[in-house]
């Protein structure tokens, strides 16, 4: 009987675990840049960048910065590397968590 091992390719979940763990990162900056727009006048009036849609131009462009700039970071530091993929995740996702509670109104007014 003939056996061959047949060859698997494997690529690394770094880039993977870079991108979902970015993810939560810009999840959290926009519930936190939510906040402090609402509740800092001098940080209202600097993100205000457009006035048809107020600060909330601001708030979201920079949390797409702070996105970008963690998904590169990130990535720069795991490509071609195995990461453990379960903590990545679970901070990822407590991320999302908090950025989400923090855009709202009840949870936001209690800063």
């Amino acid at each position: 009987m003939n056996t061959t091992a047949e060859a698997t390719t494997s690529f690394p979940n770094g880039p993977g675990a870079a991108a979902v763990l970015a993810a939560g990162i810009g999840s959290f900056a926009l519930g936190l840049f939510a906040v402090l727009a609402d509740k800092i006048p001098s940080i209202k009036s600097w993100m205000n960048f457009s006035n048809l849609t107020g600060p909330l131009s601001g708030v979201t462009t920079m949390a797409l910065i702070v996105w970008l700039a963690a998904w590169t970071v990130l990535h720069a530091r795991w490509r071609g590397r195995e990461v453990r993929f379960a903590p990545v995740s679970r901070i990822a996702l407590a991320l999302l968590a908090l950025g989400i509670l923090l855009t709202f109104p009840p949870i936001a007014d209690l800063f």
